[in-house]
Formats: structure tokens, C-alpha cells, sequence
């Protein structure tokens, strides 16, 4: 139940209560942290302004599941939001599916780290990492 609230929550089509979402993102269930971090990634301006990229990187950089840190990765690349990058870069030094993940997130973003990371990812040690890198280059 819990994670299906968080699947609807960008699709309320009005300003979703982003802190409900947040508290989603600290749930006990990984599944339920995944489908919170997406949410928060889809929605926009309402995460930027309701405290969800600070939320988002803590779980980036922190949570003990990586599936989580993927999606709350993904998310932050989505938003595009600077105060995100740390948490993006740090990322790219994680599990190979979350590195993917990063480097595909860094597409918004540019600048010496940003360059420095896509050189190191595409002589990462996974073809997929490599391969994402590849694309945004």
C-alpha cells in the first residue's frame, strides 16, 4: 500500500505533499524507499522546493540498499538540481548498476568533476558504465 501511494504521487496533478513522500523514502522497505525516490524524481519543482534533494541525497550517499541509492541517484539527475552533484559524483564510485545510473545522471550537469568522472567511467571496469558514459560524451 505504501508503495503504490508513492507510484500515484506525481500523478495527483496538483502539488503533491512532498513531505508524505519524503517519509516514504525513509520507509523500513527498500521497495517502498525505491518507489519514494522516483517519485521524487518526477516531481519537479515541488521536490526542489519541499526539502526532497537533501532527503534524496541522503539516500544517494547512505542507504543501505542499492536499488534505493539507484533510484534516488536517478531522481536527483532527473531534477538537475546542483545541490545534487556531490551525491551524483560519489555514486559513480558505487555498485556497477548505480554507477550506470550516476553517469547517466551527470547529463545535466557540466564542469572540471563532471568531465573527470565521465573519463574514469568510460574506462570502468563494467561494459554497461562504459557504455553510458560513451553516450553522454
Amino acid at each position: 500500500m505504501r508503495r503504490r501511494a508513492a507510484e500515484l504521487a506525481p500523478a495527483l496533478g496538483r502539488p503533491a505533499p512532498v513531505v508524505n513522500v519524503i517519509r516514504l523514502l525513509h520507509d523500513a522497505d527498500a521497495g517502498v524507499a525505491e518507489a519514494a525516490a522516483w517519485a521524487l524524481g518526477e516531481l519537479g519543482d515541488s521536490t526542489r522546493h519541499g526539502g526532497g534533494v537533501p532527503a534524496l541525497v541522503t539516500a544517494a550517499t547512505g542507504h543501505p540498499d542499492p536499488l534505493v541509492r539507484e533510484a534516488a541517484v536517478a531522481a536527483l539527475g532527473a531534477l538537475g538540481d546542483t545541490r545534487g552533484l556531490d551525491a551524483i559524483l560519489a555514486a559513480c564510485r558505487d555498485k556497477p548498476a548505480v554507477r550506470r545510473r550516476a553517469v547517466l545522471a551527470l547529463a545535466p550537469f557540466d564542469g572540471p568533476a563532471v568531465d573527470d568522472a565521465l573519463a574514469r567511467a568510460r574506462d570502468d571496469p563494467d561494459w554497461q558504465v562504459r557504455q553510458a558514459a560513451e553516450d553522454l560524451h
